[in-house]
């Protein structure tokens, strides 16, 4: 009989250890009973989510740890983007992942995010604005930029004559492009940069000209538009910057999950990245609201909703925000914090009220957000599977120190963990 699959991704939940934590991790330091109870009743390791010496983005990270290898399948996160925000994308128009940021003198960055703290409300009147203001003119375009949640937005260009090109650098000076992927730079310039062409074609140029052609209109209309004026005059950073990267100008072709494994998978996933990896794996998409702000909250319902559709699949990939911001902003009791609430709350919910005879239960992250790097790392995650009938390691505790001495070793690629998944719940 098929076992059920919770497969629990923790976004940027593995760090380093911190002096002011007693040298543990945020992990280590939390207060996590749930999952600290299904390590001691499973089996640990660590998990490189794309290889060694890779520090992804989450898009990246996810493609892989689903089991698709992104050096075939990954396309750039700006169609998965703008396909998981519900904008209308066709092979050949361009979509970038897009951040608010505030730009000061020159081509000075003060804040990559726009202090963290533009809302849901304000973001929605500046998109409105650039919409409705800005007409590109350096090649026959047409763009419609969206705001998703907080300080995240995602532009897709199209266009009336030649298909546009991905191969084009970002302007957000924080990430690379590295053998068609995005991941994260080191020791980099808080200046805007200009997107440049990537390969010698017309499509690149022009698709390079228009980026850097929105990016600047919009600095214009942004900067003067009165949400800023208020966010000015409260002491609050100007979000009048629109940064961009990891463009794309077609759509993974994944193979359907469901079919590959004869199984049913649904997702319960907050951001519209993971939501349009899931789509185009061909995974049913439960209907969740995006994150309130109220993490306890969030979880509880979360929790609810994966045990309300139980019954109706067979495995669940559920991704949670949590620590990743903290992890961003370097507050590491915050993320310490944030996990012992995604225990308590959603494991704390979830693993009473199930069978674990009869499922499989599959704890990790996409990558590890070091607190002290304030950025994405090529660091393992810590890894636990347990449930049905998978014996012990007799490890008492979650955290990276436990996991580096547990019987799954290190997986050296995430592409690795969902077959070891499937072949646990009985699908070889």
């Amino acid at each position: 009989m098929l076992k059920k699959l919770i497969y629990v991704v923790i976004d940027g939940m593995g760090d380093l250890p911190i002096e002011e934590l007693d040298n543990k991790t945020p992990l280590e330091y939390a207060e996590t009973p749930n999952m600290d109870l299904l390590a001691s009743e499973g089996k640990l390791g660590l998990m490189y989510t794309v290889g060694r010496g890779v520090a992804p983005e989450s898009d990246v990270a996810v493609i892989s740890i689903l089991g698709y290898d992104p050096y075939k399948y990954h396309v750039g996160r700006g169609p998965i983007e703008a396909y998981g925000s519900g904008l209308d994308f066709r092979d050949g128009d361009l979509a970038l992942r897009c951040n608010f940021a505030t730009l000061g003198e020159g081509r000075q960055i003060i804040d990559r995010r726009a202090g963290r703290n533009l809302t849901t409300e304000e973001a929605s009147k500046l998109a409105e604005a650039v919409n409705r203001l800005i007409k590109l003119e350096s090649y026959p375009a047409e763009f419609e930029f969206k705001n998703t949640i907080g300080h995240r937005g995602v532009l897709v260009i199209r266009s009336r004559g030649i298909p546009l090109s991905g191969k084009i650098s970002n302007t957000d000076p924080a990430y690379e492009r590295i053998s068609g992927l995005g991941v994260v730079r080191t020791g980099f310039r808080m200046v805007l940069e200009d997107c440049v062409p990537l390969e010698d074609s017309e499509s690149a140029r022009i698709s390079a000209a228009l980026v850097n052609e929105f990016v600047w209109k919009s600095h214009i209309i942004l900067d003067g538009h009165e949400v800023n004026k208020r966010r000015e005059a409260s002491g609050k950073l100007k979000a009048n910057l629109i940064l961009t990267r990891d463009a794309g100008d077609s759509l993974p072709k994944f193979f359907n999950i469901n079919e590959k494994y004869g199984v049913r998978f649904a997702c319960l996933a907050d951001m519209p990245v993971e939501r349009g990896i899931a789509r185009l794996a061909g995974m049913h998409l439960v209907e969740i609201p995006p994150p309130s702000g109220d993490l306890i909250r969030d979880c509880i319902f979360r929790a609810e909703k994966l045990l309300s559709v139980l019954d109706e699949f067979d495995c669940f990939y559920i991704h949670i925000k949590g620590p990743d911001e903290p992890g961003h902003d370097g507050d590491f009791m915050r993320k310490s914090e944030t996990i012992s609430m995604i225990d308590k709350y959603f494991f704390g919910e979830v693993v009473p009220r199930i069978n674990l005879d009869r499922s499989i239960i599959c704890v990790t992250a996409d990558h590890s957000t070091p607190c002290k790097l304030k950025a994405h790392s090529d660091d393992p995650v810590p890894l636990l599977i347990s449930g049905g009938g998978v014996k012990s390691d007799g490890i008492e505790r979650f955290s990276e120190r436990d996991c580096r001495r547990g019987s799954l070793g290190i997986l050296e690629k995430g592409t690795m963990l969902m077959p070891i998944l499937m072949e646990m719940v009985g699908r070889p």
